[in-house]
């Protein structure tokens, strides 16, 4: 045989190449440059209520197949992505389907990217900011009387209501309409994102609840 010998690699380099099988998967390698279906970076995310940071996680993983279902206040380490799937899944069209729900949460992030130039992450994180009720009111009962009050909403609630709010919005809009939910939900979300209270749903519906509340005080 003709032409220069190539060396073997020596134990050390393939040991080195190989990956470390007891690295866990959710480490800050693993998701260092992952990225939300493949598209958007979930690194840079601005928070502008201090409050609600805490309840919303926004990761590159989309559907963690139920590992923090049976965990008592788990679902705020859940994507915020993710939680937006699962509540659009509890629509009667969209029950038990979450690639369709999946996948209707990915083209509204690309119809909103094409619309705002800008993250659709960012876009997602600002509207439920915009959408998360800070007052709501509860039955008190004194005697056979029923009186409403005042009171403040956990940050943990105020982030499921702007959820809901986003989620009932797409179900209204899609309803014995011919608009795709995606564009439904993208136009939500841009809506919600500007805090346009006439034509954002969630936007009116968190308006309407902090005004009935105002009144109850």
């Amino acid at each position: 045989m003709s032409g220069e010998e190539t060396e073997a690699p020596s134990e050390e380099d393939v040991a080195a190449d190989e990956p470390d099988p007891d690295a866990p998967a959710s480490s800050e390698a693993a998701n260092e440059n992952a990225q939300l279906f493949g598209v958007w970076d979930v690194t840079e995310i601005a928070y502008e209520d201090p409050s609600t940071k805490r309840y919303m996680t926004v990761t590159p993983i989309a559907h963690t197949m139920g590992r923090h279902a049976s965990k008592q206040f788990k679902k705020s380490e859940i994507s915020l992505v993710e939680r937006l799937i699962n509540r659009l899944m509890q629509t009667e069209e969209n029950t038990g389907k979450k690639q369709q729900a999946t996948r209707i949460v990915r083209d509204a992030f690309d119809i909103v990217h094409e619309r705002t130039e800008e993250n659709p992450v960012q876009i997602l994180v600002t509207a439920v900011e915009n959408a998360a009720p800070r007052e709501e009111t509860v039955r008190l009962k004194y005697g056979g009387i029923s009186v409403p009050k005042a009171v403040d909403v956990a940050p943990q609630r105020r982030v499921d209501q702007a959820l809901l709010f986003i989620s009932d919005a797409v179900a209204s809009a899609t309803y014995k309409s011919s608009t795709p939910a995606a564009e439904a939900l993208a136009n939500e979300l841009v809506a919600a994102a500007d805090y346009d209270v006439e034509g954002s749903y969630s936007i009116s519906q968190k308006e309407e609840r902090e005004r009935v509340a105002a009144a109850a005080r």
